[in-house]
């Protein structure tokens, strides 16, 4: 009989945990995942679309599982989408062939949902030619815009200096420079996300500098906060820049080193949706709403640390004091944070599902969305 050495016992205990994690998911996601063919009936259905991660748990539960119908597939997540009651999707569609995308775009059609697609311009990995490969995909599956971000992570986590911020904005400035004449050949719009990089002034300026009727915004209603801003003077600014929407409900909480910062139900938390949506819906009727319903642990923003003051040189005293007034005065309005790493992961993801849901009823009967 042979015998194993450590590298090969090693080895083969990793093989045997990965086998392990992905029966445990298997038998999470089979035991969670009602009948395929019970979907939220017409009369119930929002017009609001999905963002992809809303389903961030289950598509990690999913990939730990090597499951063959893995949501990234954008055919699955528009029909998870459909069975809940959400209008569309907007989601990364990748590189796709025509029959995909012909098949992709009549199932929509059929169903009445609209597609937008999401490509990142922010990871190291771009290059011009699969840009164009992706955004050809998307509007062959019929979607008018894709959303996109220009800065990778949290500007207050990823950056430690205000030069290296300001050359990944620069960066930014060049690669939406290059993909511009793109999408405007094709006549695809790029809403480019609001993504605790830049504030309204920095964003706004980024756009004009670009300056083309093809290049917009994807408006999220909640990441301003994070950057001392007022989420509603924000909208008020963005609003006219807006191509797509994502929409969440915040609350707060203060913390030793500043506060927390939650998405939560659709209107348990501190913004005006109502306000909101009349406010983009005035300057742009067409633009779509997507939710953006994440079930995760709060965000930590530590406003109160010379780390995160590293790339905020030129914002005023009066921001950070205006932004603790506003989370001291609505902490106390909103039930206690949803915190979700403790739960063993069937009732993470029976809550990811149960939050999405509630949602899109919210903005179905309550905000004519």
């Amino acid at each position: 009989m042979p015998t194993i050495g450590p590298a090969t016992a090693g080895l083969d205990r990793r093989r045997f945990l990965k086998a392990a994690l992905a029966g445990y998911c298997g038998a999470i996601l089979n035991r969670l995942a009602p009948a395929a063919d019970q979907p939220v009936p017409a009369s119930d259905r929002s017009q609001m679309g999905l963002a992809s991660n809303c389903w961030d748990v289950h598509h990690k539960v999913q990939v730990a599982n090597g499951h063959k119908g893995d949501l990234s597939d954008p055919q699955v997540f528009l029909e998870q989408c459909h069975r809940l009651g959400a209008g569309g999707m907007q989601a990364p569609l990748g590189v796709r062939d025509e029959q995909y995308c012909s098949q992709l775009r009549r199932w929509a059609e059929e169903h009445r949902m609209f597609i937008e697609g999401s490509i990142d311009l922010a990871g190291d990995r771009f290059d011009v030619e699969r840009f164009e490969k992706e955004l050809l995909t998307a509007k062959a599956a019929g979607a008018t815009l894709v959303r996109t971000v220009v800065t990778p992570g949290r500007r207050y986590e990823q950056f430690g200096s205000a030069e290296q911020f300001t050359a990944s904005s620069q960066r930014a400035i060049e690669r939406l420079r290059l993909v511009e004449p793109i999408v405007a050949r094709h006549c695809m719009r790029l809403a480019v996300e609001n993504h605790k990089d830049q504030r309204a002034n920095e964003r706004l300026q980024t756009l004009k500098s670009i300056s083309s009727q093809y290049v917009g915004l994807c408006v999220d209603t909640g990441n301003s906060i994070a950057l001392l801003e007022d989420p509603m003077q924000v909208i008020e600014a963005y609003a006219p820049w807006a191509f797509s929407v994502h929409l969440k409900d915040m609350a707060v909480e203060e913390y030793q080193d500043g506060f927390l910062l939650s998405e939560v139900l659709l209107g348990d938390g501190v913004l005006d949706l109502p306000k909101i949506i009349q406010t983009i819906r005035t300057h742009h009727p067409e633009a779509r709403f997507s939710l953006e319903m994440l079930t995760r642990d709060p965000l930590k923003v530590p406003c109160l640390t010379d780390k995160y003051w590293a790339t905020f040189s030129d914002v005023p005293a009066t921001d950070l004091a205006r932004a603790l007034r506003y989370v001291r005065a609505r902490a106390n309005r909103t039930k206690p944070l949803p915190r979700v790493s403790h739960l063993p992961l069937d009732e993470q993801v029976k809550l990811e599902e149960e939050n999405v849901v509630k949602c899109l009823r919210y903005a179905s009967e309550h905000l004519n969305l």
